[in-house]
């Protein structure tokens, strides 16, 4: 008799098919639809990020819990519940097994949709920022799972860096630590979510889909079990204004300081705060970057589905 255990993730039909076949398949997170973005616009932009995948050629696989089912790709009724149900929570890897076990809904993080995806034999991510070190870890050990799932996960994430909220040069620290490398696309500087340039560099610049699908076939010939970072800015004309950007920042940063906002309930609320304080205009730019990444990510799984049949020689 079959049992969860023999079948970890479900993934829909045309995803199923897709991995059987050998086609190119993009994971894409669902905290984004449930979490960080504003109903009703959320559910109208999650179907616009699988487009985004679909027009560069590969099929999307959004992924969260519906009703205890760890799901690797999303029917309209499915993406619906993700989006509009309130009893969906923010679901990280140390919350899978709860969530699944109480048949409950999940909108999946970065850490948990690489994990997910990683079961059902899915390589490339696309999301917006990354989860890492919080500002003040020193005294909090506030550190997102992102970068520790990343470590240990077959899976290319395609990001606009990790979000400006955080600090950015400890968790390019921790990154190295943990073995991850981080290809700055089209850059040699690292992104910072709303901004094209965070303050930091990278350590390594690709200029192609094909280049980055050929740095993950080499990975594999070398056994390398662990996951990479793919960062990708915003064009000059798509980011915040630096100084809109730094003021809204302080300010958030303040409010939640005086709130008790901790932990995992700190992004949200402060993504919130930057589309409340910038009339819209970070929520543009979280939009267009997604966008932007899920395309990318497209790109390189089909570089790398054509060069599957080499990429073990």
């Amino acid at each position: 008799m079959s049992s969860v255990i023999d079948h970890p993730v479900q993934p829909s039909p045309e995803v199923a098919a897709a991995l059987a076949e050998g086609r190119p398949v993009v994971a894409l997170e669902s905290t984004i639809i449930s979490h960080g973005l504003p109903r009703p616009e959320n559910l109208t932009v999650a179907r616009e990020f699988e487009q985004a995948v679909r027009d560069a050629g590969a099929v999307p696989a959004t992924v969260a819990v519906v009703g205890g089912v760890p799901c690797v790709g999303l029917d309209d009724a499915a993406l619906e519940t993700v989006a509009n149900d309130d009893t969906v929570v923010k679901v990280s890897v140390r919350d899978l097994g709860v969530v699944v076990s109480r048949g409950g809904h999940g909108a999946t993080t970065v850490a948990a949709t690489a994990h997910l995806a990683a079961l059902a034999g899915i390589r490339l991510f696309a999301t917006g920022g990354l989860g890492g070190v919080h500002r003040g870890a020193l005294e909090t050990w506030d550190e997102s799972a992102d970068l520790v799932t990343i470590g240990r996960t077959p899976v290319t994430v395609v990001c606009a860096g990790v979000k400006s909220i955080l600090d950015v040069p400890a968790t390019l620290e921790r990154l190295e630590t943990l073995n991850v490398p981080v290809l700055g696309y089209g850059t040699d500087r690292f992104p910072g979510f709303y901004l094209a340039d965070s303050g930091s560099a990278v350590p390594w610049t690709v200029s192609s889909a094909r280049e980055v699908a050929e740095v993950i076939a080499a990975r594999d010939r070398l056994a390398l079990t662990g996951g990479m970072v793919v960062a990708q800015p915003l064009g000059p004309d798509e980011e915040l204004p630096r100084e809109l950007h730094d003021h809204t920042l302080t300010t958030g940063l303040a409010a939640a300081a005086a709130q008790g906002v901790r932990g995992k309930d700190v992004t949200p609320f402060l993504l919130a705060w930057f589309h409340e304080r910038t009339s819209g205009a970070s929520l543009a730019a979280n939009v267009l970057l997604v966008k932007h990444n899920a395309r990318l990510a497209a790109q390189i799984a089909g570089e790398l589905a054509a060069l599957a049949p080499t990429a073990a020689r």
